[in-house]
């Protein structure tokens, strides 16, 4: 079926807050975190910078480029920042503002896959689809949930981000829906 995502292709996850002002999943800046490459956020536009908002979707279980993603597999997201930006990775705790509202875990990238057992691993769950067959597909409603100590948290915005030209703070969250769509992601292919 046409629109299905597929492994290897390249994305833009735009985040559900406040009807989809949340911004776009975007690295910003230098990870203080130990083994963190870069520090993530939410910005206005897809395309702060060059690569900062796009992620390359990989498969967890050896789906190889081109395969389908299906509702409830375990990927690793890639940004391509630089030609390599890192992996979404969960890295240290939410701050205490975070905590006070669930949060489990910040969010950063790391040079590596999975830097701690299971940090970078995330399983996507699509709220729905057309039709109803498993497909993950461009344009879906998104949950991303994290594996580390198999209950990483869901990936939400939480708190205004202090990066220069960042929008939404990121961390996980015990919650999927803790507050106006914060932990929804709807998934845009980039343009070629």
């Amino acid at each position: 079926m046409a629109n299905e995502l597929k492994y290897g292709e390249q994305i833009h996850l735009q985040n559900g807050y406040n009807g989809w002002q949340g911004g776009y999943l975007d690295t910003n800046g230098h990870s203080g975190a130990s083994g963190g490459k870069y520090a993530v956020s939410t910005a206005d536009t897809p395309t702060r910078g060059k690569g900062t908002g796009t992620w390359e979707i990989l498969s967890a279980s050896g789906k190889g480029a081109g395969q389908p993603v299906m509702s409830g597999d375990v990927v690793y997201l890639r940004n391509l920042y630089g030609g390599d930006g890192g992996y979404l990775d969960t890295n240290g705790h939410a701050s205490a503002a975070q905590k006070n509202a669930g949060a489990k875990f910040d969010v950063s990238t790391s040079q590596v896959r999975d830097r701690a057992a299971g940090t970078g691993r995330w399983r996507i769950f699509a709220r729905s689809s057309a039709p109803t067959d498993q497909h993950v597909r461009v344009g879906d409603v998104i949950h991303l949930w994290n594996l580390y100590g198999d209950n990483g948290g869901f990936l939400e915005t939480n708190n205004v981000s202090t990066a220069s030209g960042g929008k939404y703070d990121l961390c996980t969250n015990a919650y999927f829906n803790r507050s106006s769509d914060v932990a929804d992601w709807k998934i845009h292919k980039v343009r070629g």
